[in-house]
């Protein structure tokens, strides 16, 4: 099971880190790049067109401003491609989220949240589960360990309160 994970500057690497850290946890290996869709496009599209020799199977594409990263990538690919949106301008990431969720019918990009990398992360485990009974193990033991951690915080903030 592998996952790339693209961004179009080095700058996003502390929004897309989380993602990296969150599929490691799950036992998928990562390839991580920085290429742009404007600057680099020779080298998006041979990242991307030999994805699945390489044993990809969800990527994952970040980009602020314009962001036309992942909808470049979709163009290339057949695979899941999920969009980050990064908050990278004064407009607060909205731009980039724009751009990413408005993709023409045709070329799906599956967008989250801004700066969303850990939610990108969990979607493509999700999908490398749908084939992985092992991985959707973990993803269950994953959100009823966030489940156990809810109820604990509930106990502290009821015994703050004297409850």
């Amino acid at each position: 099971m592998k996952v790339a994970i693209i961004m179009g500057s080095d700058s996003d690497w502390p929004v897309l880190e989380p993602a990296v850290n969150q599929l490691t946890e799950f036992g998928i290996e990562t390839e991580v790049l920085v290429a742009s869709a404007h600057r680099t496009p020779d080298k998006v599209h041979q990242f991307v067109a030999s994805a699945k020799e390489r044993g990809i199977k969800v990527i994952i594409a970040a980009a602020g401003a314009a962001a036309h990263l992942p909808g470049v990538v979709a163009s290339f690919t057949t695979l899941p491609v999920i969009g980050i949106p990064v908050n990278a301008t004064p407009l607060g990431g909205m731009d980039a989220l724009l751009s990413i969720v408005q993709m023409p019918a045709g070329i799906p990009v599956a967008t989250m949240a801004i700066n969303g990398a850990k939610n990108a992360a969990l979607f493509a485990a999700q999908i490398l589960a749908a084939h992985n009974d092992s991985l959707a193990d973990r993803l269950v033991a994953h959100r009823q360990s966030m489940a156990q951690e809810v109820e604990k915080k509930a106990a502290r903030l009821a015994e703050k309160l004297g409850k």
